[in-house]
C-alpha cells in the first residue's frame, strides 16, 4: 500500500509507525478548496493507495481514481438498524439549515447539533436555540458563491437532539468488519486518552459493527456509556479521525492486509 500523508500532528504519529513497519509514505500539503496535493505524488498503483489527513482529501482520491484512497461512509443516521442504539437516535430532529429559521422554536433549549454528513462542516457541539438560529441566519445571508467548499451551506442537513450526560466515550477502528484497535477519549468532563475499553463496551461496539456488516471497508465508530447504559454516538471517516491512544501498528497492518479494490 502506498501511503499519502497530509502534514498534521496526528499523521506524524502514523508516520513513526509506518517507519517501524517499513512501509512507504510521502508528505503532502493540500491546496485549500481545490484538493490538489503539493508536491504532486507519483502514484505507483492507483488501486493500492491510502490517504490520511483532512477529510478534504477525498476530492483528490476521487479525481485520480485512487483506491481505497479515502474510506467514504454513508451518514450513520441513514442506517435504521442503528437507530435504537443511538444517543437520542429515536428523537433526533433533522433539518436543512435553510429550514431552521421557520421550524426551530426559540425557546431557550440547549441542543446538540452536528451535520448528518461526515464532512466536518462544523464540529458537533451543544448550542442554545438562539445560537443555532443566529448561526443559520448568518449563513443564509451569504450568497452561495461566497461560501467556501467545506463550510456550512444553505442545504446542509443538520441533526438536532437533546444533550445527554456522557460518562465515558471510546473510539474504535473497524477494518474489514473487525475492531482492530480502540481508545478511551473522554471520562466524564475530562479528556483522557488511554488504550483501554471496558469489556461490555467492546462487546457492544462489535454488536454495532455486526448489525451493519459491509457498511464500509474501514471506519471509526464512537460508543459511550450514559446513565441509560451503553449507546452509539456516531461513525466517522477513518482517514480523518483523531488517533487518540489507538495502536497504530495494528491499524496500519489491518489496512495493509485489505484486498485490492475491485
Amino acid at each position: 500500500m502506498q501511503w499519502l500523508l497530509q502534514d498534521l500532528d496526528d499523521t506524524h504519529k502514523l508516520a513513526t509507525t509506518l517507519d517501524g513497519l517499513g512501509l512507504p509514505y510521502s508528505w503532502h500539503k493540500v491546496v485549500p478548496f481545490l484538493g490538489e496535493l503539493i508536491p504532486e505524488p507519483i502514484i505507483e498503483d492507483p488501486d493500492r493507495v491510502v490517504m490520511f489527513g483532512s477529510y478534504a482529501l477525498w476530492r483528490y482520491a476521487d479525481m485520480h481514481g485512487l483506491k481505497p484512497g479515502i474510506f467514504r461512509i454513508e451518514p450513520f443516521l441513514h442506517r435504521a438498524v442503528w437507530h435504537p442504539f443511538l444517543v437520542n437516535g429515536t428523537d433526533a430532529q433533522v433539518l436543512s439549515l435553510r429550514d431552521i429559521p421557520e421550524q426551530l422554536v426559540d425557546d431557550g433549549r440547549l441542543l446538540f447539533i452536528r451535520p448528518i454528513e461526515d464532512n466536518k462542516e462544523i464540529a458537533g457541539s451543544v448550542k442554545s436555540t438562539d445560537e443555532i438560529l443566529d448561526l443559520a441566519r448568518k449563513v443564509l445571508a451569504l450568497d452561495l458563491s461566497d461560501i467556501p467548499i467545506g463550510s456550512l451551506r444553505h442545504d446542509t442537513q443538520l441533526m438536532l437532539t437533546r444533550p445527554v450526560r456522557i460518562l465515558q466515550e471510546w473510539r474504535l477502528w473497524v477494518v474489514a468488519g473487525k475492531i482492530v484497535t480502540y481508545s478511551l477519549y473522554r471520562e466524564g468532563a475530562q479528556v483522557v486518552y488511554r488504550p483501554e475499553i471496558d469489556d461490555d463496551a467492546l462487546r457492544f461496539a462489535q454488536q454495532m459493527v455486526e448489525l451493519n456488516h459491509g457498511y464500509a471497508a474501514a471506519y471509526v465508530i464512537d460508543v459511550c456509556r450514559t446513565e441509560a447504559g451503553l449507546q452509539m454516538l456516531e461513525t466517522n471517516c477513518l482517514n480523518a479521525a483523531g488517533f487518540y491512544a489507538a495502536d497504530l501498528g495494528k491499524l496500519a497492518t489491518a489496512i495493509e492486509d485489505l484486498p485490492a479494490s475491485p
